[in-house]
């Protein structure tokens, strides 16, 4: 029997089944509606009507619909996570170059000031001490500039010349009669001369001696001391 047959003979059983329920409902009185024997029918009708291939393709689209949306999700997902991994790849990334140039910074600053503390050494074993030169009774200016030029590192002598000029204009026994201050570099008090030798008073070599000390020690350098003497006309 064919498809059709088949399809016609469930329409002709349907309508059959309809029209003696609807007789009979009319002779007993009974109250039951036509249309529900036919929608029953209906129903058997379509469920016979959709052949198996068709039914198969329905169900390969839908399977392959649902598959299309999960595909879509799962790249979406993916994208997301690959962006997220992404920024904090380079967050981690400008970090670490941050830190590399800080580190790099210091090292640089570390090794500048290694030089220079090695330069100031060498120049400082160039230069004479105080005690080496012989004592005299008395100092021209030229002779303790000549002093100075021995002890105090060449590329300094200008700086720390500049200071003594300003302080005392090259004369060891300068006194200040109202502040007492003393000497080439007009320490005050004068005893501070002490510490680089007893001989202070008469020694401009001592003196020298003293006041590199403590432009050294206070100022990194008698240049540093003379940038600091421009700002504020005192050291």
């Amino acid at each position: 029997m064919s498809r059709i047959s088949v399809r016609g003979f469930a329409v002709a059983s349907a309508t059959a089944v309809t029209t003696v329920g609807a007789v009979v409902g009319v002779a007993s009185g009974s109250t039951a509606q036509p249309a529900e024997a036919e929608a029953t029918a209906s129903d058997a009708t379509l469920l016979a009507d959709i052949p198996a291939g068709q039914q198969a393709q329905v169900q390969t689209s839908s399977l392959e619909q649902q598959a299309q949306t999960q595909a879509i999700a799962a790249d979406n997902a993916a994208q997301k996570t690959a962006e997220e991994a992404a920024r904090k790849k380079a967050a981690e990334d400008a970090v670490a170059k941050q830190q590399a140039a800080q580190e790099a910074k210091e090292k640089a600053e570390k090794e500048a000031k290694e030089r220079e503390e090695a330069k100031k050494a060498a120049s400082r074993s160039e230069t004479r001490d105080a005690s080496s030169f012989a004592t005299q009774s008395s100092y021209s200016v030229a002779q303790i500039q000549a002093m100075a030029r021995q002890m105090v590192p060449a590329g300094q002598f200008q700086c720390f010349s500049n200071i003594v000029n300003h302080e005392s204009s090259w004369n060891y026994r300068a006194t200040n009669a109202s502040s007492g201050a003393y000497g080439l570099f007009q320490a005050l008090p004068a005893s501070k001369y002490s510490s680089a030798g007893a001989d202070w008073q008469t020694n401009p070599a001592t003196q020298i001696k003293w006041g590199l000390n403590y432009m050294d020690s206070r100022y990194g350098s008698p240049c540093d001391a003379w940038s600091f003497w421009q700002a504020n006309s005192w050291y």
